[in-house]
């Protein structure tokens, strides 16, 4: 599939499996999004074919809620599935019949059967937990749907899909307009899907928690890695190692052979072996070709929070602050203040007022009753969550990076949008015709240009992808001004909060530690066991150097390395076998006449039998790259 010129992927071939969930990983632009609606069915691929069984039921996450403005809430979701809902529709039609005829008995009595087969007397209970898993309380149940903001609209909408249960669900990016609760939630929900999951997430912990499989789009391809996010990140960094080094073992060879060719080619004497080293240099160069390492795709901006002057030690004082809109309250007896140095996250539900706390401390709007000081020497900036509201006007991001400090020469100005990827004439390009991710990294641009001590960011990953998302979590790590943070992306949030302001309906709850650590406090540890789990293999790995620190002699150290040695080959050995086992499985079930000659059991067992092996291939692969980090830190020592 290509875009304009540009091409996405090319010639792939792969197999989504039933009861895996795969996480879509791969940079902004790289074809997530289009792959999704490939496979759902919005979009045909240019060249290529795609196969899926018969009665196989495919969910999706709709983005249009203005179609249901004037539905019932729980009546949105149950109509997920349409035949019960049909079914249940049709029967209210039927008892309020006036009269009822012989025919209508029969009619009723099919109604009866589907929605007893579709579980349709707890439909509206289900709904209802969906909703309230959701963060959509039961009083708003059976409002119509334009009553909720547009965000709680959306969570309306992934409901609904979720309420269908289909074979096989698809969700592009479900953690937005979300909160930290819900998402938490969510993934306890797709973590016991019993089908199949394809989705898309920026939150690395999202997919961690619900990931068991990352199909990656890179180097103009898919490749499929076993395992969560953390597992693909060092599989792949591994692979890219190996891939180099081939390579250049493959130059080095074809660099020897053709000296050879180039000093006795013309000699008669040694033009046979010239000759068949010529082609020996060709089957080289045909590897080589198959290795060439493109460029990838994953790029990362580089940013640097630099403070002009630090702040006072006093950075800000909020006394009773509260906030109205209409008949709603979002803000109610807000009072705390922060010292010079701290990293704050602020969370909350959504609608508690988070980004309007922001709003009336940068005075972009005016509380209702309370006030607030900011300390001495305080310098401040701000990445709104509507990024619209900052990029504006008929300007090329030169002229508007420009306009924040006209003393800062050209040069440096194409050096910091360089920085955060916008090089050549791309600085001429109009703002107005910015993706959300581009708005975000020219606005990180503006930010480093302010040089501020104080950062207020709502929502600042929103728009960027992994890499940008790892490198401004690095660049906030080392800036040594004070930060207040709102973010849905979990893994944002616990790599940075040293301190947790909670906001609810009755005011504020201060938590001065992690994230972590107030999950802990509040009861919330199945997040934390899933994450402790996660870093088990580095601390294996960590506690192997140590053991190793203590071996009495190197003659003790000689014979661990070679017992690795002897281990790292027996493994490559079996996981090479069930490697091989697996690929005949998946040569079978991709045959066209597979469904056709073999029944539904068989279709299972060949389902699970892979299954089997892959679990078995992927606990074999950890005990490979234990065994092979362990054996590395030997060798260093």
């Amino acid at each position: 599939m290509r875009f304009g010129a540009k091409i996405l992927f090319d010639d792939v071939s792969l197999q989504f499996h039933h009861n895996q969930r795969y996480g879509l990983v791969g940079a902004n632009g790289s074809g997530k999004s289009t792959l999704i609606k490939i496979l759902s069915g919005e979009l045909t691929s240019e060249k290529g074919q795609l196969h899926a069984p018969q009665r196989q039921t495919i969910g999706t996450l709709q983005q249009d809620h203005y179609a249901y403005e004037n539905r019932i809430i729980c009546d949105i979701v149950v109509e997920g599935n349409k035949q019960l809902y049909a079914a249940l529709h049709k029967k209210n039609l039927l008892l309020n019949e006036s009269s009822f005829a012989a025919h209508h008995c029969e009619d009723l009595a099919e109604a009866e059967k589907i929605i007893h087969a579709q579980g349709g007397y707890v439909a509206y209970s289900e709904a209802a937990k969906l909703l309230e898993g959701l963060g959509i309380a039961q009083k708003q149940h059976e409002q119509p749907l334009h009553t909720l903001s547009g965000g709680y609209k959306l969570r309306v909408l992934l409901a609904r899909v979720l309420f269908a249960k289909p074979d096989l669900l698809i969700l592009d990016e479900p953690t937005n307009h979300l909160d930290l609760y819900s998402i938490r939630w969510l993934e306890n929900y797709l973590r016991n899907y019993s089908g199949t999951i394809i989705l898309t997430s920026h939150d690395r912990d999202f997919l961690n928690g619900v990931c068991t499989q990352i199909a990656d789009i890179d180097y103009g391809t898919i490749k499929i890695y076993s395992g969560n996010y953390n597992a693909f990140l060092e599989r792949k960094k591994l692979d890219r190692i190996e891939k180099e080094h081939l390579l250049q073992k493959h130059e080095e060879r074809r660099s020897d052979l053709q000296e050879f060719i180039d000093r006795f080619g013309a000699k008669a004497s040694k033009a046979r072996q010239a000759k068949s080293k010529g082609h020996l240099v060709e089957r080289l160069e045909e590897q080589m070709a198959v290795l060439n390492c493109k460029p990838t795709t994953h790029v990362a901006p580089k940013l640097e929070f630099i403070p002009l002057r630090p702040s006072g030690a006093h950075v800000l004082e909020v006394k009773t602050l509260a906030k109205s809109y209409q008949e709603r309250q979002v803000l109610n007896d807000i009072s705390f203040a922060i010292e010079r140095g701290e990293r704050i996250a602020i969370i909350g539900a959504n609608g508690m007022g988070k980004s309007t706390l922001l709003k009336i401390l940068m005075q972009r709007i005016t509380p209702d009753q309370g006030s607030f000081t900011w300390g001495f020497a305080a310098h401040l900036a701000y990445f709104p969550q509507d990024l619209s509201t900052e990029i504006a006007g008929d300007f090329s991001l030169l002229e508007w990076l420009g306009q924040w400090d006209s003393n800062v020469a050209q040069e440096k100005l194409r050096d910091l949008l360089g920085r955060v990827l916008f090089s050549g004439d791309v600085v001429h390009q109009k703002v107005n015709t910015l993706s959300g991710g581009e708005m975000a990294r020219l606005v990180l641009a503006k930010i480093i240009l302010q040089k501020p001590n104080v950062l207020l960011l709502d929502e600042p990953t929103n728009h960027l992808d992994m890499e940008a998302i790892e490198e401004l979590a690095r660049a906030l790590e080392a800036f040594e001004g004070t930060l207040l943070l709102v973010s849905h992306n979990r893994y944002f949030v616990s790599r940075l909060a040293q301190r947790i302001l909670e906001i609810g309906s009755d005011g504020i709850n201060d938590f001065r530690g992690t994230y972590d650590e107030f999950l802990i406090r509040e009861g919330h540890n199945d997040h934390l066991d899933r994450k402790a789990n996660l870093q088990t293999r580095r601390t294996q790995d960590q506690n192997s150097v140590v053991a190793y620190a203590s071996y009495a002699t190197q003659k003790k150290a000689k014979n661990e390395k070679e017992q690795l040695k002897k281990r790292i080959a027996q493994i490559e050995k079996t996981c090479a076998h069930l490697e091989e086992q697996i690929a005949k499985i998946h040569t079978l079930m991709e045959r066209d006449d597979f469904y056709s000659q073999h029944d539904a059991a068989q279709q299972q067992h060949f389902i699970a039998k892979c299954a089997e092996l892959q679990k078995e291939l992927e606990s074999l692969l950890i005990q490979w790259e234990n065994s092979s980090l362990t054996l590395q830190a030997l060798e260093h020592e």
